[in-house]
């Protein structure tokens, strides 16, 4: 049996307030390629389907349309648990009746110690959901005494190990942060002001582990504690990620082979640094301009309008840092004469860019003179 892990689609996600829907459509398209290439039986969604509980329409529409493709059209099943961005109750809705299909969405935390048995080549795999759970959800939910994630996580482990058929390979999906793993800046705090993650140990008898949440490839414990990763770059610390999905190769014996096969998004997501004129000059021949870019500029003076010419040539810079700047104030404080010195270098440069020559001197003494008035009658009012 070939079971196809994957996780973290956040489907609607806005990258730096811009829609990321047609480059999600655009991995999805090779996801189901993949599929087909590789004679998948069966696809794990470890949560984080969407990208917030109440997702856009759009969003809603692309997950209808590939899960018809997966579960209509090629009649394989699909079992998906529900992340800490998903409103699990909507996510399930329909779920008793789609089951008939072949989708099982397992966003019931009710329900966790119930398994889905795959029937597929002659061989029988069940596979356990744990849908993101907060510790209060836990311990109101099943009166256990448990006082922080990990607490849970082990909880819920330890009922589903008393469920396991002795005789059946056991596939286990949660969307948890297992401790050690490398977190990106795209991730969602699972909790404010406490500690989220799970030990890896108790899941480590289980043939594979299917996990969601952080979003670069990586593994804990055991090259079976699996993160697929998500589909796509979700912020700029996640550059030089290699995204992809898992395929994972299953016999009754257990687990035979696990690899990771990449997805080339439509847009890749970089980090350019240096002078904004060779940057410019760059651009100009750069056949992936298109790309979601991160710039710092390195030129220790102020320019004028950096983003808008930058984007003449490549149209998608995101963010721009300029870490030139600071390094020519050196180590100094801010205070209250570095806005003096901030405004009177950009008024410098848009003087000499706007009429070709630099100020002199008595135009400088007088222009400081001048923002220095300005900031005192602003600070006296």
């Amino acid at each position: 049996m070939r079971l196809l892990h994957t996780a973290d689609w956040h489907l609607g996600r806005l990258f730096h307030n811009l829609s990321l829907l047609e480059d999600q459509r655009h991995v999805l398209n090779q996801l189901i390629a993949i599929i087909d290439r590789e004679a998948v039986d069966a696809v794990l969604i470890a949560g984080d389907i969407f990208d917030r509980s109440v997702p856009p329409s759009a969003a809603v529409t692309l997950l209808d349309e590939v899960l018809h493709a997966l579960c209509e059209e090629r009649k394989l099943p699909v079992i998906m648990i529900s992340g800490n961005h998903d409103g699990a109750a909507r996510l399930r809705f329909g779920a008793r009746h789609l089951r008939q299909s072949g989708l099982h969405i397992l966003s019931d935390l009710a329900a966790f110690a119930t398994p889905v048995t795959l029937t597929i080549k002659g061989v029988e795999v069940d596979v356990f959901g744990i849908p993101y759970a907060d510790p209060e959800h836990v311990r109101s939910q099943f009166n256990a005494d448990v006082r922080d994630f990990d607490g849970a996580h082990r909880y819920l482990v330890e009922r589903i190990q008393e469920q396991r058929h002795p005789k059946r390979p056991t596939v286990l999906m949660s969307h948890c942060f297992v401790d050690g793993g490398s977190a990106s800046d795209s991730e969602r705090p699972l909790t404010l002001g406490g500690a989220e993650s799970v030990a890896w140990e108790p899941m480590q008898h289980f043939d594979y582990v299917a996990l969601g949440h952080l979003h670069g490839p990586q593994y804990r414990g055991g090259e079976h504690i699996r993160y697929s990763g998500s589909l796509l770059k979700y912020s700029f610390s996640e550059a030089s990620q290699r995204k992809g999905v898992t395929l994972v190769d299953i016999e009754a014996s257990g687990v035979t082979q696990i690899e990771q096969i990449p997805l080339t998004p439509h847009r890749e997501v970089r980090v350019l640094e240096g002078e904004i004129a060779a940057l410019i000059d760059q651009g100009k021949t750069d056949a992936n301009a298109d790309d979601y870019l991160l710039v710092r500029l390195t030129d220790r003076h102020a320019i004028l309008d950096p983003m808008g010419k930058l984007r003449e040539v490549y149209p998608n810079v995101l963010h721009l840092e300029k870490p030139g700047m600071l390094e020519a104030r050196g180590t100094q404080q801010l205070d209250r004469d570095r806005p003096r010195f901030d405004t009177l270098d950009m008024f410098s440069d848009f003087f000499e860019q706007t009429s070709g020559e630099a100020m002199s001197d008595e135009q400088a003494r007088s222009m400081a003179a001048l923002i220095n008035q300005l900031q005192r009658e602003e600070t006296q009012q």
